[in-house]
This record gives C-alpha cells, structure tokens and sequence, in this order.
C-alpha cells in the first residue's frame, strides 16, 4: 500500500476531513486531524445536512457508520412545502413521501451536523483529532510538509489533505485559481424553541422544511432536532454588500427593519422569524470555484470539500461531494492499482473535478431558477417533474 508506513495530516474536522481520517484507518493507515476548534465540545453551525445515495450515504456505508447515523437522523425533516410570499402553501410532499426509503434516490435523511460529527469522532481512535490546532503555514521538509499553528506547534506529515473549507490556506499550494462571485447574499438565521417563539412557522413547517420564493428573494429553512428552526433569507446582491449596507448583525431590531424593507411584498407572517431570531445574524456570500479548473497534481498534497470545489448550496450537494471526495482519495491512496502517490492522487482529482463541476453547474442554474422574478412557477414544475 503506497501509504504504508506515511503519516498522513487531514487539515479541517468538517465531514470531510472526518470522513477521510475514519475510513483511511480502516485501512490501517496513520492518520491526524488538525482542527481549529478548541475542543470536541465546540458548537458547530450551520443548517442540518441531508445525505445523498451515492455519496454521503456510501460514505456513511464503507465507514460502517450508517447504523449510527440511522439512530441519529432527524426522522420526518426531508419533507417539505412551497409557498409563496404570503405563505400561501403550493406543494407539499408530507402525505406522499414516503418514510425511511433507504435505497431511494430520491430519500435524503437529514442529520444535525453536530451529531454527525459526533458520530465520527466517536470512531476514531483516541488523539486522531489534535484540538486547538489553526493552520497558519507549511513549507516543505524532506519528502512531505512540516505545518505550523496558530499556537505554535507543528508537525510533520508525509503527506497532507486540505479539508480546511471555502477560504483554504493550503489551496494555494496547489493551484492559484480563485473562486468566483455567484451574486447571492444568504443571510443565516437561527431560532430557538420554536414552537413557543414563532408558533405561525413552526405549524408550516410541521417538522419538515419550507421553501418561500417570491419577488426575486427567498427564505428556506427547516426544523431541527433540538427544537429549533434554521433558516436562510437570499437575494441576488452585490459582492460587498455585507460590508456596505451599514447593518448591526447583532441588531435584532435592526435586521426585522431591513427584512420589512427588501421584504416590503411579503407577508408579515415571516415578522416573527426575525423578531425571535438569536442573534448574530450570519451574512453569506456564496461564491463557486470554476467549473473547468484544472491544476497538475502533486505527489504528497491534495484537497477535499469546499477547498477543491466550493459551490452554491442550492442542489445540497456540498457536503455529499465532500464526502465523496473523502471516500474517493482513500480508494485511491490505498488501491494496489498505482505505482506512485501521485499517480494516485491525479486519479482522484481529475474525477473529482468533473463530477464537482456537474454538481456545481446544477446548483448554479438552481440558484437562477430561484431567484428569478417567476421562482415560484419555476420550482414547481421542477418539484412536478419527481
């Protein structure tokens, strides 16, 4: 096995770099996870994750997860309704779709993303995950990299993967290609206890998700399993809108006065998301790698999730290629079928690359579809159509 006997440092403890750490130990490889977070108990954000056939859920499978991840899932939280911006419902799947349907394109259980991390770290083995440990830089030594963090250690790995999201600081030791704009501000907002503090969307979404479209904007969201909602308001904006728009994040009072003003056509049902809201308000600009990017492999470095293909979230594809990427480079690093690393690397990243780019075009027309002026009329033919 080409990895036999290298030590290998994953940079990032997201899904992927989870993922990639569980499933190369299977393999009996040596492998750290160096992640920022100052411990296993840090609270991780954003919204739930749903798992895909084929690439979260075949993660899942080959890392002999998906038992627990079965125990942990968010049972009912896929279904769905569409509304308009008068919270006027125009579909909804609650009655049709059907429950647990593993094996079904179509079924994608949601998972909170603090209890799929938990989960994996639960399999790992004692100290894979060294806590407290920002990449700051790395330089060459002998054959592989010595890595510095923020707290001045360092260390030492024959081969490194870059898991370290959107703005990677180990990308550009690869390639100096940079992401690109997509002209959409996602602002994430979040709710607790729900069924007391917004009890008008709490009873829309009855348990499930929501997607709301109407004059070019959007607020999608869904309940979480401890009793809260998350949710994103989008709309099409200029790059340096969230700096220049003079809002206070942390303003509850604030963002609501905002909303009623972009929002001024929606109904003030949605008032109570924004009245109830924990604050900061978190401001997403959504940018995409190019969906021909290309680079010449390396023969002791690579990258995985949003460092090698950040995309719009609007297909929910993210995290599955992420995770599919991770499963990918172990079959690669541990496969008889290469004579060198770098052959083996060049594998995964050149496949990689494409099946990225298909998923990120699809996110991208996605992403237009829904913020076009007739959304409604378009989101509804396509949820038709399945």
């Amino acid at each position: 096995m080409l990895i036999q006997n290298k030590q290998i440092a994953i940079v990032g403890g997201g899904p992927s770099g989870l993922t990639l750490a569980r499933l190369l130990q299977l393999k009996g490889a040596n492998v750290n996870v160096y992640e920022r977070d100052l411990n296993k108990d840090a609270r991780v954000q954003g919204s739930p994750l749903d798992m895909h056939e084929g690439s979260g859920l075949a993660a899942l499978h080959t890392a002999n997860l998906i038992g627990e991840f079965n125990k942990n899932i968010h049972v009912g939280a896929d279904k769905k309704v569409i509304v308009n911006e008068r919270a006027e419902i125009f579909f909804s799947d609650h009655k049709t779709k059907p429950g647990e349907d593993f094996g079904k394109e179509s079924y994608h259980p949601e998972i909170n993303r603090g209890a799929l991390r938990k989960l994996f770290l639960g399999s790992l083995q004692p100290e894979t995950v060294v806590w407290d440990s920002q990449f700051v830089s790395m330089e060459k030594q002998n054959e592989g990299w010595l890595l510095h963090f923020k707290n001045g250690s360092s260390a030492y790995a024959d081969i490194v993967v870059a898991a370290d999201g959107a703005n990677s600081k180990i990308r550009p030791h690869i390639t100096h290609i940079k992401a690109f704009y997509s002209g959409i501000i996602m602002l994430e907002i979040n709710v607790n206890d729900a069924q007391k503090t917004t009890p008008r969307i709490y009873a829309l979404l009855n348990g499930g998700k929501v997607m709301a479209f109407g004059n070019g904007r959007n607020i999608l969201g869904g309940q979480k399993d401890n009793g809260g909602l998350g949710f994103y308001a989008t709309f099409k904006a200029d790059e340096n809108w969230v700096t220049d728009n003079g809002l206070d994040y942390s303003d509850r009072k604030q963002v609501l006065a905002w909303f009623k003003k972009e929002y001024s056509q929606w109904s003030s049902i949605w008032y109570e998301l924004f009245e109830n809201l924990s604050t900061p308000v978190i401001p997403r600009p959504i940018y995409y790698m190019p969906l021909d990017q290309t680079w010449e492999s390396l023969p002791n470095l690579t990258m995985i999730g949003d460092a090698a293909h950040v995309m719009p979230p609007f297909a929910g594809e993210g995290a599955n290629m992420a995770m599919l990427d991770s499963l990918e480079l172990s079959k690669c690093l541990t496969s008889d079928n290469y004579s060198t690393l770098q052959e083996a690397i060049s594998s995964y990243e050149v496949a990689m690359r494409l099946r990225a780019a298909v998923a990120a075009k699809q996110s991208l027309e996605n992403g237009e579809r829904m913020h076009s002026e007739d959304a409604l009329e378009k989101m509804l033919a396509v949820f038709s159509r399945k």
